[in-house]
């Protein structure tokens, strides 16, 4: 048994972290506090009211601490060490910080443009927006509004005539000079300023605009100016948040349902409603809705962009929180506990949307275990199975082969744990040993205890196949986990598909509404799809590798210099020694060596 006593009485009564660890050394929960003493004390009181927190106790048999200089500081240790730990009694929410965002390039004439990932200098960016389809629509609509360019700066620089968007009144094509640098740039500051939801500025200047066309008599351009306006009031109509006292907010909900939770996230920017986004957390058994609410700020915002205000549904502490947030922001943010008004009708929004994401996945969730308990009884496989991984092979004639391993575990399909293999070495277009090389690499590694071990393993392919499963399982050491082959039934339809077992002489067919085959299908067409995926991936990058790469002394600026010579690989291998000779940065001896390379 633990004795906490003599680490209790040595703590401080200042701010830090905190981390329990188990009788196998692993952090099973890290924690913060603003006097390290009683936080930590608290966890062994006689009568602890959560089974959660009494359960966590259980498994202490040490506990580590780190002290900060302030709350503040301690709630970022507190999240860092979250990422690393991954602790089994923290509440954990997917780190996502691939959002996506609107961005306007730095260019002469400025490219609209869907943006993820690092933000660039000399380029502005609006967002972020809970989805690609968010931003795609919004893209849509600034193009139909100002007609803004959103082609490649390679294509924009080699362009002669305007292109289909022109023709259709979706860009001003300023590749060919059909709009001046002035006009073209006062567009621009219209969509800016539309982004920042400040669409009445943007009408007021383009009623302007259209009162002088009118009045020179350019009753076409008056017209464009009119049809924007159009656009525009449409636009606030459906978007606005015209009743919300704030340009950039989120709101924070979250909802319990039968042991599960979820976070509901609504975006509001410029003045737009963007849309919303729902979080499912991990390890949320026997949490409450302050712990949830509390680690989804401290998880999320450390990663992604802070609005100056947020806005939640539970009153916790938020003095370390916001001021946290405001450093990483470099301006005040905000987090209101108690909204009233307006935003209180925005949060009941939101736990709306919470609650039907959560009745939604409850219902998901249900219907796929109705499928396995379908397939457990239609193979006769056993109750335990829980746990299934299918294979597929993909190539084109042989080129690029690429193997998958997708995951079905807990109700669905596990994204994270898919696997991709590469397969080198073997005849081209040999599927036998392509999927032996695939299965040996995985279910050794499962063999020596480095990953779950699955309780069925689909092998997307017939007889030949499977029997090739069977010898791997057999060679690695696990023969006991079950296979089955799944072989394409007559013209591959759907719904044919046959079962080929080891130990069976005679396949299995099941109807086609059977929902059974229907979870079969679903888990071999995502093996299929994560397979082929990775095949176009590789072989693109095969068919786009220059030959002229390989070559030693050629990098990528002389690689350039060459190919806009020549006007491609095949005008280097049609020149002669001193033709290549010419081109600037090649010496004759360098010349003598790429001519002897590419014949």
């Amino acid at each position: 048994m633990f004795d906490p006593k003599p680490i209790l009485k040595s703590l401080p009564n200042l701010p830090g972290v905190y981390r329990m660890m188990n009788d196998k050394d692993e952090v099973i929960y890290v924690g913060k506090a603003r006097d390290l003493k009683k936080r930590v004390s608290s966890y062994f009181q006689k009568n602890l009211a959560s089974p959660r927190t009494r359960m966590m106790v259980s498994h202490i048999v040490r506990i580590e601490t780190t002290v900060t200089r302030s709350e503040a500081e301690a709630l970022l240790l507190e999240n860092n060490l979250i990422k690393s730990f991954m602790p089994r009694y923290n509440v954990l929410f997917r780190d996502d910080k691939s959002y996506p965002y609107i961005t306007l390039t730095g260019d002469e004439f400025p490219r609209l443009a869907f943006h993820r990932g690092a933000q660039r200098k000399g380029h502005r960016y609006f967002g972020p927006f809970p989805n690609a389809v968010a931003v795609r629509e919004s893209i849509q609509l600034l193009q139909k509004v100002f007609r803004l360019r959103t082609c490649e700066n390679t294509v924009f620089a080699n362009r002669s005539r305007p292109c289909l968007l022109h023709q259709i009144a979706r860009c001003t094509a300023p590749c060919v000079d059909l709009i001046t640098a002035e006009d073209y740039q006062r567009d621009v500051m219209h969509a800016t300023l539309f982004l920042q939801g400040k669409e009445q500025e943007v009408m007021d200047e383009l009623g302007v605009k259209m009162g002088e066309a009118a009045e020179r008599h350019e009753y076409e351009m008056a017209a464009v100016y009119r049809d924007r306006i159009q656009s525009l009031r449409q636009v606030q109509a459906r978007q606005f948040v015209s009743d919300f006292n704030v340009s950039d907010a989120d709101v924070i909900a979250c909802a319990e349902l039968q042991g599960s939770w979820c976070v509901n996230l609504v975006m509001i920017r410029g003045g737009h409603h963007l849309g919303d986004k729902s979080f499912f957390p991990k390890n949320a058994d026997g949490a409450d809705m302050d712990t949830m609410v509390e680690a989804f700020l401290e998880q999320h915002y450390m990663a992604s962009a802070i609005p100056p205000l947020l806005i939640i549904g539970v009153a916790i502490e938020t003095e370390a929180l916001e001021e946290v947030f405001s450093e990483q922001a470099g301006r005040k943010v905000r987090i209101n506990n108690n909204p009233t008004g307006d935003k209180r009708v925005w949060m009941k929004m939101a736990q709306t949307n919470a609650d039907l994401a959560l009745q939604q996945r409850s219902a998901q969730q249900a219907n796929q275990q109705a499928r396995l308990v379908s397939l457990r009884e239609a193979l006769m496989l056993a109750e335990s199975t829980e746990r299934i991984e299918c294979f597929d092979i993909s190539h084109t004639m042989g080129e690029a082969t690429v193997a998958s391993c997708v995951v079905f575990d807990k109700g669905n399909m596990q994204n994270s744990e898919y696997r991709r293999y590469n397969i080198t070495g073997i005849t081209p277009g040999d599927d036998y040993a392509a999927m032996r090389d695939a299965l040996t690499r995985r279910y050794r590694k499962v063999a020596a205890g480095e990953g779950k071990r699955p309780d069925l393993v689909f092998i997307d392919g017939g007889k030949g196949q499977l029997g090739v499963a069977v010898e791997v399982m057999h060679e690695v050491g696990l023969p006991d986990i079950q296979l089955v082959g799944i072989a394409k039934g007559e013209e591959r339809k759907a719904g044919l598909e046959q079962m080929f077992f080891p130990e069976r002489e005679t396949p299995v067919g099941l109807p086609k509404d059977h929902p059974g085959l229907h979870l079969l299908q679903q888990i071999r067409d995502e093996a299929h799809r994560f397979a082929i995926t990775g095949h176009r991936a590789k072989r693109g990058k095969a068919r786009m590798h220059s030959s002229l790469e390989d070559i030693i002394g050629i990098g990528a600026k002389r690689r350039k210099s060459l190919l806009l010579r020549f006007g491609g690989l095949d005008g280097v291998k049609n020149a002669c020694i001193d033709e290549i000779a010419q081109v600037d940065g090649i010496s004759l001896a360098l010349a003598q060596k790429i001519y002897e390379e590419l014949h």
